[in-house]
């Protein structure tokens, strides 16, 4: 069987020698970098705005509702833009970080607050999911609305919580990448660098690829593997391997 002109032509000894060299892997590791922290903070803004979203006090109800409203319609590399460029501009003088923050700093702000708006949502439909007798007893222990919310609550509502945003975490790795319009060295931007002074746009794409995929994948087979362990540490079902329900399982945000 002939190989196909377009495949011919491609250098793969050239990708074979770039792949793991130290310049990807620190796009690798900043593309990660950033993936982790952004989910982070995102799930504690998503958490918070949650629980203000549940609230009994309209105003606060409204902020949640403004912040999910804003950040989920807007793209974000434009926030990522506004974060970095407009920021500075419309900021006054006199208020802390009033000067420009560093690319790494500005992409980790950016991918957080937008993750967020996501997390809030899903965070709501876990807290909901536990029933209000859960809360209920909690009270008739003598226990505050915190304390009951991160003891009794919230363990409960991971189960509803783990597989989206495992799913928001493997839509994060792919974002991360739009960072690169300014100018943070992750992934795409060294594979963009490279294939624009090379102009081997083949070779550099399907390295980017490869590690995106390879990121995912682990990502996927991380979450699917969580929530069995939850499952079972909460007397739910043994499920299947983490390995063998990620590969019956396609799906996620793109």
């Amino acid at each position: 069987m002939t190989t196909p002109l377009f495949l011919a032509a491609v250098d793969w000894g050239y990708i074979g020698d770039h792949l793991v060299s130290r310049l990807v892997l620190e796009g690798v590791w900043m593309t990660l970098r950033l993936s982790l922290l952004g989910m982070f903070a995102g799930v504690a803004l998503g958490t918070v705005f949650a629980l203000m979203r549940l609230s009994r006090l309209a105003a606060v109800r409204w902020v949640a509702y403004f912040y999910i409203w804003f950040f989920r319609g807007t793209p974000l590399i434009v926030q990522i833009v506004f974060w970095f460029f407009a920021r500075p501009q419309a900021w006054p003088s006199w208020a802390p970080w009033n000067g420009q923050m560093s690319p790494f700093v500005t992409g980790v702000v950016a991918l957080a607050i937008n993750e967020g708006a996501y997390m809030t949502e899903i965070m709501r439909a876990g807290i909901q999911s536990v029933d209000s007798g859960q809360t209920e007893a909690a009270r008739s222990l003598g226990m505050k609305y915190s304390l009951a919310m991160r003891r009794i609550i919230l363990p409960q509502a991971m189960r509803v919580v783990i597989p989206p945003t495992g799913n928001e975490f493997i839509a994060m790795l792919k974002n991360s990448s739009l960072v690169s319009v300014i100018s943070v060295s992750e992934l795409f931007l060294v594979a963009k660098l490279q294939y624009s002074s090379t102009l081997l746009y083949f070779e550099w794409l399907i390295i980017a690829s490869i590690w995106y995929l390879v990121l995912t994948t682990v990502g996927s087979v991380f979450q699917a593997w969580l929530e069995s362990r939850y499952n079972t540490n909460y007397g739910q079902a043994p499920q299947r391997s983490g390995l063998s329900r990620f590969l019956s399982f396609s799906g996620g945000k793109d």
